[in-house]
């Protein structure tokens, strides 16, 4: 199955909310490039964005809140932050 702008979105999701770990969103954006399947519909930008998730773990790229609004602002969509008493 292809790799969509919405799967990508998913997993950067999934790590913000902290139900993926760094090296999780990382080893599925390693497996993503090795398999190479993207969607037809804007497959540079997805390849750069899974590219960029793969580097997340170098401490020289890192993965700042500033860098997960900017991919997903690639992908098509707006990050929001929400914060609730605990």
């Amino acid at each position: 199955m292809p790799i969509t702008k919405q799967t990508v979105a998913k997993q950067l999701v999934a790590y913000l909310q902290h139900e993926l770990s760094l090296r999780a969103l990382v080893d599925w954006a390693e497996r993503a490039m090795m398999d190479g399947e993207f969607d037809n519909e804007n497959p540079a930008v997805i390849s750069e964005v899974v590219a960029r998730l793969g580097l997340a773990d170098v401490r020289a790229f890192g993965l700042a809140w500033e860098d997960c609004e900017e991919l997903l602002r690639k992908l098509g969509y707006t990050a929001r932050v929400e914060v609730s008493a605990a």
